[in-house]
């Protein structure tokens, strides 16, 4: 890796944990991750040139932090979270049916109020599913610059809005001592019980990628973990500094994306994407209501399966939230394979 990437990589990081800091202070919701992401996507935007042209955040490094978030919802898989399985059939049918309503709702914005060509317009609503639809837009012709700014503010602006809302719902910023249940004090682990969630981490990670299962650098980890907890062979389980320290280079990585948009054209992708994403989340939202008349799950849980962020992403969420992490990240990738057979399937239509 050249010498500039890490530097600038570092300075990232950097900046990254003071937003994260700041954002703890003042109370943010979700605030390492949104500390970090806004301070960082800030510096990207108003000093460009900082930024040496065609930055990358490392993917392997981000890929090292999303095997341990997996690891830790891996380890909150339990025999109590099995017996609810026969439970989610209905949640899993309403988001059948909020995905192709979400999909039509975002193909309508982006090509009657965004002008963008239909095959662009398609791809940039896929509401799930980032890589694959971008890689599949690019494909059919689609407009690279315009899939891939969308489908990131997609992410960017369900993790930063929707703590917001549920703060308001729940009447305190969450995220900020919420999440400090989900992992251990250091002083209460072994070094060998630390050291054997990495290694299940690391091994998960080469599994999933191996097997290319769906958003497998998560999943791998995830599987693994929940195998050898359910097993009895080990206890997973890491400090919660790894969770501040994941949620720290999640964020970074995120913000890191805005170096070299165009400030014109990312202005008008960011209101576009506020109105994808006002709409998916009333739709979810209607669904979401309908769905907690069954006292199944609560209206909390269900909203945060429904919103539609990335899964490495929502899951972070969950696990601050203690909102049974696992059980998200099932809806979760259950949202993203339903958008992508549904996009193969406009695939072969055009």
């Amino acid at each position: 890796m050249p010498f500039q990437i890490v530097k600038v990589s570092m300075f990232f990081l950097l900046i990254g944990a003071l937003g994260g800091l700041i954002g703890n202070e003042v109370k943010l919701p979700l605030p390492w991750m949104l500390g970090s992401l806004l301070i960082t996507a800030s510096v990207c935007v108003l000093r460009p040139k900082l930024i040496p042209e065609n930055y990358v955040f490392p993917v392997q490094f981000r890929m090292i932090f999303i095997a341990i978030i997996g690891v830790i919802i891996g380890s909150q898989v339990d025999q109590d979270l099995i017996s609810q399985l026969p439970l989610i059939g209905m949640t899993l049918l309403g988001l059948s049916v909020f995905v192709p309503l979400a999909f039509t709702a975002n193909i309508a914005i982006f090509q009657r109020l965004g002008r963008y060509d239909r095959t662009t317009a398609i791809f940039c609503g896929a509401p799930g599913g980032l890589l694959e639809s971008i890689a599949m837009g690019e494909a059919r012709g689609g407009d690279i610059r315009l899939l891939s700014m969308q489908q990131f503010l997609r992410v960017v602006v369900v993790i930063t809005f929707l703590p917001v809302i549920m703060s308001l719902w729940i009447g305190e910023p969450v995220g900020s001592t919420a999440g400090l249940t989900i992992g251990t004090d250091s002083h209460e682990m072994t070094l060998l019980e630390i050291t054997i969630s990495l290694l299940v981490a690391m091994i998960g990670l080469f599994v999933g990628q191996t097997l290319k299962l769906p958003a497998g650098q998560l999943m791998g980890p995830l599987a693994m973990a929940a195998l050898a907890n359910l097993s009895g062979l080990a206890t997973i389980n890491l400090p919660n500094s790894f969770i501040i320290i994941s949620q720290i280079v999640i964020g970074t990585s995120l913000g890191s994306r805005f170096s070299g948009l165009d400030k014109t054209m990312l202005f008008r992708a960011i209101l576009l994407s506020f109105a994808s994403v006002s709409i998916m989340m009333l739709i979810g939202i209607s669904i979401c209501m309908i769905l907690s008349y069954s006292k199944q799950f609560s209206f909390d849980l269900l909203l945060i399966s429904f919103a539609p962020g990335g899964l490495t992403e929502m899951s972070l969420i969950a696990l601050t939230l203690s909102a049974n992490p696992a059980l998200v990240s099932l809806h979760h990738l259950y949202r993203i394979i339903l958008t992508v057979i549904l996009l193969s399937l406009i695939d072969r239509k055009k």
